[in-house]
C-alpha cells in the first residue's frame, strides 16, 4: 500500500463498498489449510484479512486442518504416518495425537493470533456440543470418520455473541470415539448447515486448471452441472475430485457460492471477497446461460 497513490487507495475502498454491503451480516465459511498455515507470515496475513472481514460486519467462520503438523509430531514420536487413498490411517494412538494437534496446538494458536488483531475468537472442535457426529469410514483406516450429522448451534451461539468461531475438524460418535475428519468435507457440511453465503477453500493451487501443467489455464467459473462433464474429460482428476465434490455438496446444501483459491497469494481472501477482480475458481448452481441472462437484465 505504501507505493499506491491516494487516488488509487480511494478507488480500492470505493470498489470494496458494494461487496461489503452484499456480505454484511452474512456468513462466510473459510476452510484454512496448506502452505498458508505453514508460512508464519502468510498465517498472520490470513488472520489479519479475516479480522478485517469481521470488522466490516461479515460473520466469518474459520475451519482448519493441520495434516503437516500432525505428521511432524508423529515423526518426533517415532511413529510413521501411513496413508491410504490420501487419508491418514488413524489408530487409537494417532487419534490422540490428532486431537492434541488440531484441538490444542493449532486451534488455540490461531485463536491467540486472532486476538492480536483486536478481534475476539473462540476455538471449537467438532466434539464440542457434539457438533460433528461421525461414524467409521472404513475399518482399515481406523478412526477416520464420515460425517453423519452437523449441529450448527454451538457455532451459531458464538456468532450471536460477535466472536469468530475457529473450528478444528474432529468428530465423535455416541460412544465417545473420536474421529479424524477431512477438513474440506467438514467445511462444506458446516457451511450448508449454517446457510452460509459463501464457502472459501484455501488451497496450494490457483484453482481448477484446464491443464494442470499450466497455471494460466485457470477456469474462473464452473456450474455444479458442469462438474460431471469436467470429471469425464479428466479436467477434474486425482486429488481435485474429492475437493470439487465437497464444493458441489455445499452448493446442493444451499451455499450460494463456493470458491477454491490459492492461499499462497497474499490477501487472496480479500481479493476474492472485496474486489471486482476475484481470484481462483467460483462454483455456483447457475448455468452459464442463466448467468448471462441475469447480466443482460442488469
Amino acid at each position: 500500500m505504501q507505493n499506491i497513490g491516494r487516488e488509487q487507495r480511494a478507488q480500492i475502498l470505493v470498489e470494496a463498498l458494494p461487496y461489503i454491503q452484499k456480505y454484511h451480516n452474512k456468513i462466510v465459511v473459510i476452510k484454512y489449510g496448506g502452505a498458508a498455515m505453514l508460512n508464519e507470515a502468510l498465517k498472520r496475513q490470513v488472520m489479519g484479512d479475516i479480522a478485517l472481514l469481521h470488522l466490516v460486519g461479515i460473520r466469518v467462520v474459520l475451519v482448519h486442518g493441520g495434516g503437516p503438523e500432525i505428521s511432524d509430531l508423529l515423526n518426533r514420536m517415532g511413529k510413521r504416518s501411513e496413508f491410504i487413498d490420501g487419508l491418514r490411517v488413524t489408530d487409537r494412538e494417532t487419534a490422540e495425537v490428532v486431537t492434541m494437534v488440531l484441538a490444542g496446538k493449532i486451534n488455540k494458536g490461531l485463536v491467540a493470533l486472532m486476538e492480536t488483531f483486536g478481534r475476539h475468537a473462540i476455538g471449537l472442535s467438532g466434539l464440542d456440543g457434539q457438533m460433528i457426529m461421525a461414524a467409521q469410514k472404513e475399518e482399515r483406516l481406523g478412526f477416520v470418520g464420515n460425517i453423519t450429522s452437523i449441529d450448527p448451534s454451538p457455532i451459531e451461539t458464538v456468532l450471536e455473541h460477535n466472536y469468530i468461531p475457529i473450528i478444528s475438524t474432529l468428530g465423535c460418535d455416541a460412544n465417545g470415539n473420536v474421529y479424524n475428519i477431512n477438513a474440506d468435507t467438514a467445511a462444506a457440511r458446516i457451511a450448508a448447515a449454517l446457510g452460509a453465503e459463501s464457502l472459501i477453500s484455501m488451497s496450494d493451487i490457483p484453482g481448477l486448471l484446464r491443464d494442470v501443467s499450466d497455471e494460466n489455464s485457470l477456469i474462473s467459473k464452473v456450474s455444479a452441472d458442469e462438474v460431471p462433464v469436467l470429471e469425464e474429460q479428466g479436467v477434474i482428476s486425482g486429488g481435485m475430485i474429492p475437493k470439487v465434490d465437497c464444493c458441489v455438496e455445499a452448493l446442493r446444501g444451499g451455499v450460494r457460492r463456493v470458491f477454491i483459491l490459492d492461499g499462497r497469494v497474499e490477501h487472496s481472501i480479500l481479493i476474492e471477497v472485496l474486489t471486482d477482480a476475484g481470484i481462483g475458481t467460483m462454483f455456483t448452481n447457475e448455468s452459464h446461460q442463466a448467468q448471462g441472462a441475469k447480466e443482460a437484465d442488469a
